[in-house]
C-alpha cells in the first residue's frame, strides 16, 4: 500500500489534537455566553447599553475572569468528556473539577473575587451534591450578613474539603515532607469564605452538540431585548469568533509587535491595577467589543455563516442531491462517469465493433442498479446513500468474465452514474430533474 494509503487506512493510537482544539472552542463558547450574559444585564429595555466597565479576561489566572467595575468573578471551565457521568468524590471536585486551583487563585487575591466552576459533568448525591448545598447555605448566610456557619449541618462537607485542599497543597511541597495536618478551625473558617463565593454551573452542553445548541440559548434572549429579528447563528459566530482570539492573548495591541525600550527607569514603581490591566488588552472582551460585534453580524449577516456550496446542475448530481447522497459522493460519482466516457470514446474510435460489447454492459448494468433499487428504496425519506453502497457491493461482485477485458469497478460504477445523467437510473422517486435543474441555475443568479 503506498504511504497516502497507509495515512488514511491506519488507525491512530489517541486523537488529541481534535480533542485539545474541542476542549480550547468549548471553554471560548462558554466564556462567550458569559460575555453575552453581561451584555444583556447591561441592556435596557430600549436595548441600549449602559456605559458600565464590564468585560471578561480571558486566559489569565483562570480560564476567563467577569470583571464589573471592581467586583470580579474567576471562572474554571472544565470539560470532563461525554463519558464522565458525573463528579461523585470531594477528591474528584477539587482536582480534576478544578476547585481546588480555583481555591488556591482566590488565596493569592486575599479572597476578595467570586469563582465559579463551569462543567459538563453533574453532581452525584454524596460528598459532591453536599458542596453545592453547603455552597448555597453559605452563600445565603453572607447575603444576610450572617455569620458562617462551620459546625452546623454543612460542618462535615467544610471539613472534608478542607482537608482535601490541605492535602492539595502538601502533595505540591517536596516529598518526604509530613502527611498534611488535620483541618482546624482557621482552615474552616476560609473554607466557608470562599464557599460563600462559589457557584456551581454543572451539566453544561457538551462540544458535541454547543455549536447548534449556543444560537437559540445564548443569542435569542440578546435578540429579544433588542427587539429585531437577525440571524443567531451570524451572531454567534461573531462573538465567539472574537473569544476565540482573546483567548489566545490575539487580540489588538495598541504597541502592536514595537519591543519594550527602558522598561524600567529611575522614578518606575509598580503598575497601577488601570495600567496592568491596559496590558493586558489583547485578552480582553469589552462590552463594546461584543456590541459592535454583535452590530456587524446583524447588518453583514453572510460575512459569519459558511460559504454556501456551489451546487453542481448535471442530471447526475440533481439526482443524487435529491436522493441524499454526500458531496464527496457526488464529486466521485462526476469524475468516474467522465473516466467512462472516455474510456469507451477510445475504445470506440480503435474498435468501431465494440459498440455492442457497450450495449451488452449497459443491459448489465441496468439489472444491477434495478436488484440494488429493490433492496435499498424506501417509502419515505432519502435512500440515495444506501443505493450507492448497495450499488458498489453488487457491481464489486460481478464475475470476470461477464465484463470487458480492461473494465475494472470504478469505471463500472462510472457507468452506473453516466446512465444516472441520461435518466435510466434513478437515486429517488422520479422528479421533473430539468425544472430541478432551471430551479438551481435561478437561484444561483439570484444569488
Amino acid at each position: 500500500m503506498t504511504a497516502a494509503g497507509l495515512v488514511v487506512t491506519t488507525k491512530p493510537t489517541d486523537d488529541a489534537g481534535a480533542r485539545t482544539y474541542d476542549q480550547f472552542d468549548w471553554q471560548a463558547a462558554m466564556a462567550s455566553a458569559d460575555g453575552l450574559r453581561l451584555y444583556l444585564d447591561n441592556l435596557n429595555e430600549s436595548g441600549v447599553l449602559a456605559p458600565r466597565d464590564c468585560r471578561i479576561l480571558c486566559e489569565y489566572h483562570e480560564d476567563w475572569a467577569a470583571l464589573d467595575e471592581e467586583d470580579a468573578e474567576l471562572v474554571s471551565a472544565k470539560h470532563p468528556g461525554t463519558s464522565y457521568g458525573a463528579y461523585t468524590t470531594m477528591n474528584a471536585l477539587v482536582n480534576e473539577g478544578g476547585i481546588g486551583h480555583l481555591f488556591e487563585r482566590w488565596k493569592s487575591m486575599d479572597g476578595k473575587p467570586a469563582c465559579r466552576l463551569v462543567t459538563t459533568g453533574g453532581l452525584a448525591p454524596g460528598p459532591a451534591q453536599g458542596l453545592l448545598a453547603a455552597a448555597d447555605a453559605m452563600r445565603a448566610q453572607r447575603l444576610a450578613s450572617s455569620p458562617l456557619d462551620t459546625e452546623g449541618e454543612y460542618a462535615e462537607i467544610v471539613t472534608s474539603f478542607a482537608r482535601e485542599v490541605i492535602k492539595r497543597q502538601s502533595k505540591s511541597k517536596r516529598e518526604g515532607s509530613p502527611p498534611a495536618p488535620e483541618p482546624n478551625g482557621e482552615d474552616r473558617e476560609e473554607v466557608a469564605r470562599f464557599l460563600s463565593g462559589l457557584t456551581l454551573q454543572c451539566s453544561q452542553p457538551a462540544r458535541t452538540y454547543i455549536a447548534y445548541a449556543a444560537p437559540n440559548m445564548y443569542v435569542d434572549p440578546v435578540l429579544i431585548r433588542l427587539g429585531i429579528q437577525a440571524s443567531a447563528d451570524s451572531i454567534w459566530e461573531a462573538v465567539l469568533s472574537l473569544f476565540r482570539a482573546r483567548m489566545r492573548s490575539a487580540g489588538p495591541r495598541p504597541t502592536g509587535a514595537l519591543p519594550e525600550v527602558i522598561s524600567v527607569r529611575a522614578d518606575s514603581r509598580t503598575p497601577t491595577a488601570a495600567e496592568a490591566e491596559r496590558r493586558l488588552v489583547d485578552r480582553i472582551v469589552t462590552l463594546a467589543d461584543i456590541d459592535v460585534a454583535i452590530r456587524t453580524a446583524i447588518a453583514y449577516p453572510d460575512g459569519y455563516r459558511p460559504l454556501a456550496r456551489l451546487p453542481r446542475s448535471t442530471r447526475l448530481a440533481v439526482k443524487m442531491s435529491v436522493g441524499g447522497c454526500s458531496d464527496n459522493s457526488i464529486e466521485r460519482a462526476e469524475q468516474l462517469r467522465i473516466d467512462y466516457q472516455d474510456y469507451w470514446r477510445s475504445k470506440t474510435n480503435d474498435e468501431p465493433a465494440s459498440r455492442v460489447e457497450q450495449s451488452r454492459l449497459r443491459r448489465l448494468l441496468l439489472k444491477v442498479s434495478d436488484a440494488a433499487t429493490s433492496s435499498s428504496r424506501t417509502s419515505s425519506g432519502a435512500w440515495g446513500s444506501q443505493f450507492w453502497e448497495e450499488l458498489q457491493d453488487r457491481l464489486s461482485k460481478l464475475p470476470v468474465e461477464a465484463l470487458p477485458g480492461e473494465m475494472d469497478e470504478d469505471l463500472l460504477l462510472g457507468g452506473a452514474a453516466d446512465l444516472a445523467n441520461r435518466c435510466q437510473v434513478w437515486f429517488s422517486n422520479s422528479f421533473d430533474v430539468e425544472e430541478e435543474i432551471a430551479r438551481l441555475r435561478a437561484r444561483r443568479g439570484a444569488a
